[in-house]
């Protein structure tokens, strides 16, 4: 599978997301500074509220543009055969789940492409850290299963 699809499939649904994003931080920010937010008394904590969550969906506006931005830059070339699992490589399980791409960032985004369901995982997330540095033929557990599960493939 092409890997440079699967980056172009990440970077469009991370562009969406923050285009959704920042729609909710400035309306959240458009209500903190509202004419009709403006507390009536000491214990009116509306536009207190409305001023955290906007900072809140800002931060979260941030983070995603830089996940755009490290994915735009991120080089996915082909592994070749026998390569260690590393960021940029598509793992193949056996067992017939999705494939696995390991990105810097973004964990738990999972796409389609060309009929295939891509899940993005961390070295930072337990399955990530199971897989780093294995090879297509590696045996390793899976965080919650007790059986032990085969790599397939590491492109």
């Amino acid at each position: 599978m092409n890997k440079a699809l699967i980056r172009d499939a990440i970077l469009t649904q991370l562009r969406a997301e923050l285009e959704q994003q920042t729609a909710a931080a400035l309306l959240a920010r458009d209500e903190a500074i509202s004419e009709e937010s403006r507390p009536e008394n000491q214990y009116d904590m509306h536009s207190q509220e409305a001023a955290y969550l906007a900072e809140g969906q800002a931060k979260l506006a941030n983070e995603i543009s830089q996940n755009i931005a490290q994915y735009a830059a991120l080089p996915v070339p082909d592994l070749p055969e026998q390569a260690a699992i590393a960021i940029g490589a598509l793992v193949e399980i056996e067992g017939g789940g999705p494939l696995y791409f390991v990105g810097p960032r973004a964990g738990g985004l999972d796409v389609n492409v060309d009929g295939r369901e891509v899940l993005v995982i961390t070295p930072q997330s337990p399955l990530g850290r199971e897989l780093m540095g294995k090879h297509a033929g590696d045996s390793f557990r899976l965080p919650g299963r007790g059986a032990p599960q085969r790599i397939l493939s590491v492109s």
